[in-house]
């Protein structure tokens, strides 16, 4: 799973980002405009968002994604004393917030509800499709039953696509999800992969549940 968090104290930043990496991949930004362009690409699965930023504001962000009906979760960071902040931030479509200075176990554990209401992790932290399961906290994989080894990043590419079924993924946001903006490799891993994760699901009859939609990317189709 990807966070992006979008604060412009450095040293809160890297803190935030420390506290959360060893459970997530973790995108940052230190200013709003750079903030927009990363959760426009709509990859990740929860937002952390504070609200006084430079640039673009925490506010007029969650406005944006909004407006482009972009749904991920957003926890804004506010001050103490800001009852303002937060009122406006719920209303504005955020969905939490935290006040600073907060505790580390505070933020995993709001960031960890954040994710269940989304639906993209559950308490067991297992999610299913058709006869799949994915066991987040083991990374193990079921199909049918069975046991199914696979890589790192082939899990985390059928964990994106479970939890965007019936949606069109372009190649563009399953590089940029599962290997990240700054990652040495091309895009044409992504077709490799795919074709990797078919192998693995054909014995099981999955295979052609992963559809290619032409010049645009893959889809993984409603059950």
């Amino acid at each position: 799973m990807r966070i992006l968090v979008v604060e412009d104290n450095v040293s809160l930043l890297q803190s935030i980002e420390e506290i959360l990496s060893d459970e997530y991949e973790v995108d940052t930004a230190d200013n709003g405009d750079d903030g927009l362009f990363l959760a426009l690409q709509h990859i990740h699965d929860a937002i952390i968002l504070d609200v006084m930023l430079p640039g673009m504001n925490g506010f007029e962000i969650v406005k944006h994604l909004r407006k482009e009906k972009i749904e991920t979760g957003v926890l804004f960071l506010t001050a103490k004393d800001a009852l303002e902040d937060r009122v406006k931030g719920l209303e504005m479509g955020g969905d939490d917030y935290l006040i600073k200075p907060f505790q580390a176990p505070e933020l995993k554990a709001r960031i960890r509800a954040l994710l269940r209401r989304s639906g993209i992790l559950s308490m067991e932290q297992k999610i299913q499709y058709r006869g799949i399961e994915l066991l987040g906290k083991e990374q193990d994989i079921l199909v049918d039953g069975t046991p199914v080894k696979m890589t790192i990043k082939q899990y985390e590419l059928l964990e994106y696509l479970i939890q965007n079924k019936g949606k069109i993924l372009t190649r563009e946001q399953i590089f940029d999800r599962i290997w990240g903006f700054d990652s040495d490799t091309t895009i044409a891993i992504v077709e490799v992969f795919i074709h990797h994760l078919r192998k693995k699901l054909e014995p099981f009859h999955y295979q052609k549940d992963i559809q290619t939609v032409r010049g645009i990317g893959y889809m993984l189709k409603q059950p």
